[in-house]
């Protein structure tokens, strides 16, 4: 293994390795990259498909808990065997195919992944993953203990292949695919969230497999919690968006909008009522005088008037001048608070 070439800074948080057998004579490169392969995921065999072995490389990344690798390499077969797997700690290895095809076995089941795919593996059991090609996937490796879903769901996965050309799957793949290729851009704190992340929709997409919907306790719940924040620190923000919103939260657009459905209202219309009851307090306060309705609009984030004045009136049926201006019943009656 190489560390990363210095001059090229990685954040302190991800730790990264890469192992490559491109300069090995042919001669050296099966006993190294059996070598890579099970320093990398879990002691293995590794049977070549082709005279001369391809070269083949490995270059991975860490986010707290969650180990990620792309893979690229020749035909080979790759097997855990029953006495390299017995005594080990449970580990999941979702697997995203990029090119070429893979025929896993495990639990009884075969299944071909195809690219733009993926496939669950627990290598605390027997499998077996045949490329009779040139291939490369990108992995994401976490202990079973990080992801809460009940193991008969899990096992109900195991060597199963999934397109994720949509629904659940389609968040799942979209997420771990930009986090894979961003996983170096970021620093530990935001690493650690990122994988959370990642285990959230991957539970959520299990639960969904199996018919159920995630509990209200569960990590899909303290993500929405998290973008919420993230909203109400950037409410007075113009251009406040779900691609931004999305982007900061480190999770695909499409994923943001399942979880604010899932709470019964979207996004736009979240933040826009969180905007209109902070305007529709400040109206009431020394500022407006100063401000005045297109000032204290701008304040929360509502770029055009016209546009505030219309989902004020949507929102309270009235005006923003009339509630200013004490036209509201509540207002006439003393019941407003400031």
């Amino acid at each position: 293994m190489t560390d990363r070439p210095e001059g090229n800074p990685v954040p302190a948080s991800v730790s990264t390795a890469s192992v490559s057998t491109a300069s090995l004579s042919a001669a050296d490169r099966a006993e190294s990259w059996q070598d890579a392969v099970s320093h990398t995921f879990v002691p293995m065999t590794v049977d070549f498909l082709e005279e001369v072995p391809s070269p083949g490389e490995i270059v991975g990344y860490r986010l707290g808990f969650l180990r990620i690798s792309r893979v690229q390499a020749g035909p080979q077969v790759v097997t855990r065997c029953r006495h390299l797997a017995d005594g080990d700690s449970p580990t999941l290895v979702l697997s995203l195919q990029e090119r070429g095809t893979a025929l896993k076995e495990q639990d009884g089941r075969q299944t071909l992944i195809r690219p733009g795919g993926f496939s669950l593996t627990d290598t605390s059991r027997v499998f077996r993953k045949r490329m009779a090609e040139e291939f490369a996937f990108t992995s994401f490796h976490f202990a079973r203990a990080e992801l809460d879903v009940p193991e008969k769901d899990l096992r109900a996965l195991t060597a199963t292949a999934f397109s994720g050309a949509g629904g659940s799957a389609a968040l799942l793949t979209d997420y771990l695919s930009r986090m894979a290729h961003q996983a170096a851009e970021l620093d530990e704190a935001v690493g650690r969230r990122a994988a959370a992340t990642a285990l959230d929709l991957l539970a959520l997409f299990v639960d969904d497999g199996a018919g159920r919907a995630r509990p209200q306790g569960s990590r899909s719940a303290a993500s929405f919690e998290r973008v919420k924040e993230h909203i109400l620190r950037n409410l007075r923000d113009p251009d406040l968006s779900p691609s931004t919103i999305a982007a900061a939260n480190f999770m695909s657009v499409r994923f943001l909008h399942k979880l604010f459905q899932q709470e019964g209202t979207t996004v736009g219309g979240w933040v826009r009522a969180q905007r209109l009851e902070r305007c529709q307090r400040d109206l009431l306060r020394p500022m407006a005088g100063e401000l005045g309705v297109a000032g204290i609009a701008r304040r929360w984030g509502f770029a055009n008037s016209s546009h505030f004045t219309r989902a004020f009136r949507a929102a309270y049926g009235m005006t923003p001048r009339d509630w200013q201006t004490g036209a509201h019943p509540t207002r006439r009656n003393g019941c407003s608070s400031t």
